[in-house]
């Protein structure tokens, strides 16, 4: 039984065996599959967080270590100018209209049609078309860079940031035979505007500390826009080359010149011989961005290269046209360049000399000189090229209570006009005919000494100064007015729509007429001041900077042999054939028959007044001969006179001085 018994059990659990195993791998199965996604699980919270670390890396790297390419793609403009690819602002035309630019827009893609210059958004960009020049990495090999490329982009000086650099002699780049030469005008900048306002003018400021300076240039009279910037170019007088205002009449050919009219590019008003056209006779070539003359066919001939006057070309387009000028081949290049600008001429004209206008102005052109600079600078011209800075007059604040109207002096007549101004001129009406024949010597009796307090005076123009060198030229008319400092002389009060703002013309001599002069470059001085001359002494400086011959002019050729380092013209003065000697008194050589009487004091008295004692000599030269004897060259001998009140150089042979010399005493009276 217990056999029995033992061996029913384990029957039973025999059969219970297989059940259990069933069971166990059941449960294994279920353990197995929860493993298993418990695995799977996991493996998924793992990617999920190897995913969510990449996107938390990226983010971070856009804001902190890949900023600037991120904000590019998304934010900028940068290299995506007017493509069809948007990101989250467009940079194409229509995101004008759409209102989804990107911030950029119009820095990155619209102002390089319109600037000259680079800043920091556009270094490296890709070249746009239309550009007016590129800021791009390849912009040296294109030769198309902006002019402040190198010191924006590249982390190098601008011209203005460089120090003074005193060179012997120039440094030119491969294929400048010859250092160039600039003539730059800035109208109507007074010489006191330097000296006020030099603080916020960086770059004109530096020409004149590194460079050869005047306190001031003395223009010619009238100190006019025109006849200065022709006397600069030819070394001449008005009255020797014919230009004698902005506006004058020619009798010889009944034809009016204004500055306006299509007469002003008639050759026949233009006499002498311009820089430019003596330059080429020599073989050189030259270019002229705006200068009074230039645009006009002068003995036969234009520069080389030059533009009709247009005043609404901008100045930067001025300033790169001279900079691509001297970008071309050797056997084209112009050798002489000029350049002019308008302000701050204009602006004194509209607002006057002490306005915020002019500092606007003034701040502008030297930016724009800086301009010049910056871009001599980036094609290693700095050290090459002479440049003369100036300007043809300065400029004198005009008021309406300043204004003398000869109606107010004597009763109107329609036989004349007036060229209005602070160098008036009298002008008849009926022309030809009575030009030379109007009684202007009638006219200018009638306005003389006619009021205490009158603010011109009446001159016939022989009668004018001789320094204003202002006569020989029928263009000029016979009556002038000299107008005493911030005057002018208008006819009647009918003939003046505007009577403030700012005017010039006046004396030459005049402080608030002074003019700017600045030299700088390899052949001028360095860090040196001058004293004031006159403008037409820089034509023969600038044939001395060409190393040509100058042709004959009004100006004294070495003059300013002591602005240049290696001066090219030595003077020979003329010397005497004979040296004077002292005059002694012959008894009996009177001479009869010369028409003249003498008072009753005897010849003994006369004799006395004519013998001086050493130390009366010596006063009377002082006083009398206070620059020296003059020269005689005529081969004649003579002896020197000695008075108290004068001094002449008596010759025997033909009874009378060659010359005398005295000085006069100041006039302090003030009445006519």
């Amino acid at each position: 039984m217990a056999s029995e018994a033992k061996n029913g059990s384990t029957g039973r659990d025999m059969q219970a065996e297989p059940m259990l195993n069933s069971l166990d791998m059941a449960e294994e199965t279920v353990r197995a599959a929860q493993t298993r996604k418990k695995k799977k699980s996991s493996k998924w919270k793992v990617l999920s967080l190897v995913i969510c670390v990449c996107i938390l890396t990226a983010i971070l790297g856009c804001i902190f270590g890949l900023k600037p390419s991120c904000s590019r793609e998304v934010k900028s403009c940068k290299n995506r100018c007017f493509e069809r690819k948007f990101g989250s602002c467009r940079c194409d035309a229509a995101c004008v209209e759409l209102g989804n630019c990107c911030l950029d827009y119009k820095d990155v893609c619209i102002q390089p049609a319109h600037v000259w210059t680079c800043d920091k958004l556009r270094c490296g960009e890709k070249r746009l078309a239309g550009s007016l020049c590129s800021c791009s990495d390849d912009c040296k090999d294109t030769n198309d860079c902006c002019v402040n490329y190198d010191s924006v982009c590249r982390g190098n000086k601008s011209w203005v940031e460089e120090k003074c650099e005193d060179i012997q002699t120039p440094l030119c780049p491969a294929g400048f035979s010859r250092p160039p030469v600039i003539l730059f005008s800035l109208d109507g900048f007074r010489a006191e505007y330097l000296q006020t306002w030099g603080g916020l003018l960086p770059v004109i400021s530096k020409l004149k500390q590194c460079g050869t300076y005047s306190r001031s240039l003395r223009p010619v009279y009238p100190s006019k826009t025109f006849p200065n910037h022709y006397s600069i170019v030819t070394g001449l007088y008005p009255e020797s080359h014919g230009l004698v205002d902005n506006k004058m009449y020619d009798p010889q050919r009944n034809a009016l010149f204004t500055l306006r009219s299509a007469e002003k590019f008639h050759p026949s008003w233009y006499q002498g011989e311009p820089v430019w056209i003596t330059a080429m006779n020599h073989g050189l070539k030259t270019a002229t961005f705006f200068w009074p003359g230039s645009d006009v066919k002068i003995n036969g001939t234009y520069p080389n290269f030059y533009k009709e006057y247009n005043g609404s070309v901008p100045f930067e387009t001025r300033v790169m046209s001279v900079l691509k000028w001297l970008r071309l081949p050797e056997d084209v290049r112009p050798h002489f360049y000029t350049l002019y600008l308008e302000e701050p001429d204009s602006s004194g004209h509209r607002h006057g000399p002490v306005s915020s206008a002019v500092i606007t102005a003034l701040m502008k052109v030297d930016q724009l000189v800086g301009l010049l600079m910056d871009g001599l600078k980036q094609m290693n011209l700095d050290k090459c090229v002479d440049i003369l800075l100036l300007s043809d007059h300065g400029m004198e604040e005009a008021r309406c209570e300043n204004i003398a109207y000869l109606t107010s002096y004597i009763n109107s007549s329609n036989d004349y006009m007036v060229v209005y101004g602070p160098a008036a001129r009298v002008r008849p009406v009926q022309l030809p005919d009575e030009y030379f024949s109007f009684d202007y010597a009638g006219l200018a009796k009638n306005l003389s000494c006619r009021k205490p307090d009158q603010h011109f005076k009446p001159f016939l123009k022989q009668h004018l100064p001789k320094r204003f060198h202002f006569a020989k030229n029928d263009r000029i008319e016979s009556l002038h007015f000299y107008s005493d400092p911030k005057w002018q002389v208008v006819k009647s009060p009918e003939e003046v729509k505007v009577c403030n703002g700012g005017f010039h013309g006046s004396d030459n001599r005049f402080t608030n007429m002074q003019a700017l002069f600045i030299g700088y470059g390899p052949n001028l001085k360095h860090g040196l001041e001058v004293q004031p001359f006159e403008n037409i002494e820089l034509y023969n400086l600038m044939c001395d900077l060409l190393d040509i011959e100058p042709a004959p002019n009004n100006g004294t050729h070495g003059s300013l042999n002591h602005l240049l380092k290696h001066p090219v013209y030595d003077p020979t003065l003329p010397k005497e054939l004979f040296e004077p000697f002292q005059c002694s008194v012959i008894h009996g050589a009177r001479v009869k028959g010369l028409g003249c009487s003498c008072d009753s004091l005897s010849e003994t008295g006369y004799e006395k007044q004519l013998t001086l004692t050493p130390q009366q000599e010596s006063d009377t030269k002082k006083l009398n001969l206070p620059y020296g004897r003059p020269l005689v060259l005529q081969n004649s001998s003579y002896c020197i006179l000695y008075h108290n009140k004068y001094v002449s150089g008596f010759n025997y042979n033909i009874k009378m001085p060659m010359w005398s010399s005295y000085t006069l005493g100041k006039n302090v009276s003030t009445v006519c």
